[in-house]
């Protein structure tokens, strides 16, 4: 149950836009420009744009999902609230704290491992391949040659799988709220 004055349109507006912005951005960053810029661009002009591009998506998605769920708990108050209203505040809260673990920490170590590996890729004359599967031999070498470099590839790895699996939390967390967003278009 809401709050005993409705939000205004302003208000209702300003929740939907949020909601929006950071489905749209999650989507386009996720399952397009991703896939056209690794297609097109080589390895290290790719990772340059992603290492500038990514931050502020992940900075921005973090701000929207904060908003949400403040606008959201504002006029939602924990003692009016009903099973789903309190359910789509945890939502809006997982959403939010995702979203920020991604930006602050996980996001930021994606980007600072590639940028050590492409120095040391810098050095054995690659990198200027379009995307990795047209050089993977010479890639997989420089892992069985090089220590740091195989260990910056694992961490990397990993930093990446946690990556897109916080961004996919919040597309699954977003997914949700634009449905009860669209159940609910009168009450927000």
């Amino acid at each position: 149950m809401a709050t005993d004055h409705e939000p205004t349109f302003t208000v209702k507006l300003l929740q939907l836009l949020l909601l929006s912005t950071y489905w749209g951005m999650q989507i386009w960053v996720t399952f397009v420009s991703s896939f056209v810029m690794d297609s097109y661009l080589s390895r290290h002009t790719y990772g340059f744009i992603q290492s500038r591009l990514v931050p502020y998506y992940l900075h921005l998605g973090s701000a929207c999902a904060f908003f949400n769920l403040t606008i959201y708990a504002v006029y939602h108050p924990s003692d009016l609230l009903n099973e789903r209203e309190a359910f789509q505040i945890f939502i809006f809260f997982v959403s939010v704290m995702v979203a920020a673990v991604n930006a602050q920490w996980f996001g930021q170590m994606t980007s600072d491992i590639m940028a050590d590996m492409h120095l040391i890729e810098q050095a054995c004359g690659l990198g200027q391949d379009i995307g990795l599967s047209s050089n993977r031999e010479a890639y997989a070498k420089l892992c069985d040659t090089d220590a740091k470099y195989r260990h910056l590839s694992s961490r990397l790895w990993l930093y990446q799988l946690l990556c897109s699996l916080c961004n996919l939390c919040c597309i699954g967390c977003n997914f949700y709220s634009l449905c009860y967003m669209a159940e609910n278009l009168i009450t927000l």
